[in-house]
């Protein structure tokens, strides 16, 4: 295998897990420890990753467009927006965050009638021309491929509104909580938290086991938890215990 074609597998490895052992990025490979290592040193270097005790976590840019991870697992985002959006009720005002379930659940409220405040582009494009929605987009540093507005302006915005429902992604969900791998989105979604009166989490089972680079909040914090019935019964156990209120959608 080629150098490149090698460090291209670890950095999609990491991405796609937000952390990643030495041994795994050594099975995913098929490379020596000491080869892995190597890569490791340069990729750290460089700031594509970041090594931890026992293996690496994901800091560089998304290698993946908007679009392509639109198409990953997209019939479980469909029916987990649409589970999700079946709760709105005419004339609330919902927050949107940015991503692709995000963007599942507003194609099922085009229709309704709502208030809908997002900083998240490709929602707002989805929805600008909707007759019956008010759109409210928060503005910011757009994210590069994702069209996300984050950063200062985006918190100070946030700060000032308040919904009745905040709908949000994360990129990782384990024991300790809820994660995400740009520290500038978790800022956000952190702000976002603090506006709702009640806050909705919509992931697919492939988030659980993740870990990523910052806590968005600990495991207990939304007030429901929507995910497609993949999800492995041990973790349905774990979000149980957790005191959260799980919905499996078929």
């Amino acid at each position: 295998m080629l150098v490149d074609q090698r460090r291209a597998i670890i950095l999609d490895f990491a991405e796609r897990n937000g952390f990643a052992t030495l041994q795994q990025l050594i099975e995913a490979t098929d490379a020596s420890e000491s080869t892995i290592r190597r890569d490791l040193e340069v990729l750290d270097r460089t700031g594509q990753i970041r090594r931890t005790r026992g293996g690496i976590a994901y800091s560089g840019e998304s290698l993946t467009t908007f679009e392509d991870r639109t198409t990953r697992g997209l019939s479980e985002k469909q029916k987990i927006g649409r589970a999700v959006a079946a709760l709105v009720q005419p004339g609330e005002s919902i927050l949107l965050d940015g991503g692709t379930t995000t963007l599942e659940v507003a194609r099922h409220l085009v229709s309704m009638p709502l208030q809908i405040v997002t900083n998240s582009l490709p929602i707002a494009q989805l929805l600008i021309n909707a007759p019956q929605i008010e759109l409210i987009l928060i503005g910011g540093y757009l994210y590069p491929k994702t069209g996300v507005a984050l950063g200062p302006l985006a918190v100070q915005a946030l700060s000032t509104i308040r919904v009745q429902r905040l709908i949000m992604s994360v990129g990782g969900i384990t024991e300790e909580g809820m994660f995400n791998s740009n520290t500038l989105l978790v800022e956000a979604e952190q702000k976002m938290l603090e506006t709702a009166e009640e806050v909705i989490v919509a992931a697919d089972h492939g988030k659980f086991g993740r870990n990523a680079l910052a806590r968005v909040c600990e495991l207990s914090r939304p007030d429901r938890l929507f995910v497609d019935s993949c999800l492995d019964p041990h973790w349905q156990d774990i979000m149980k215990s957790a005191g959260v209120n799980l919905t499996l959608v078929e």
